[in-house]
C-alpha cells in the first residue's frame, strides 16, 4: 500500500464510526492517482463533512502530498446506494428535520405559539 492511500485511509478511519469498515483502492492512469474510499453506508457523511468540506480538505492535504511526488493525486468517496439522505423540506419523500409551526395573532405582531 502506498504512502497516499495509507495517509486517506488514516484520516477516514480516525473520522468515521465503523474503522473496521473502510477501505480504499488505488487507481494509476495517466491522469494520475485517484483513491477511492469505502465506508459504511452510516459513515459516508462523516467523510463527506459538512457542506462537503471535510472532503475538500482531505483533498488539500493530498494535492500537498502530490506536489512532493510530482504527481496528481485524486480523491473519491465512494457513497452505497443504500445510504440514507435528508430530503429537501416539502421534499415527496419527506424530511427528517423536524417542521415547526407558527401560529400567529392575526392581531398582533408577536408569535403566539411554536411547536415542533
Amino acid at each position: 500500500m502506498e504512502f497516499d492511500q495509507q495517509f486517506v485511509e488514516f484520516i477516514v478511519k480516525a473520522l468515521v464510526n465503523k474503522p473496521e469498515e473502510v477501505r480504499s483502492d488505488r487507481k494509476v492512469d495517466e491522469q494520475g492517482v485517484l483513491i477511492t474510499v469505502h465506508t459504511s453506508p452510516e459513515d459516508t457523511g462523516y467523510v463527506i463533512g459538512k457542506s462537503g468540506k471535510t472532503a475538500v480538505a482531505i483533498r488539500t492535504l493530498l494535492a500537498t502530498i502530490g506536489a512532493k511526488a510530482n504527481m496528481r493525486v485524486s480523491f473519491r468517496i465512494d457513497a452505497p446506494a443504500s445510504s440514507t439522505r435528508r430530503a429537501a423540506a416539502g421534499d415527496e419523500t419527506g424530511s427528517m428535520a423536524p417542521v415547526a409551526e407558527i401560529q400567529k395573532d392575526e392581531d398582533a405582531d408577536s408569535v403566539d405559539s411554536l411547536t415542533f
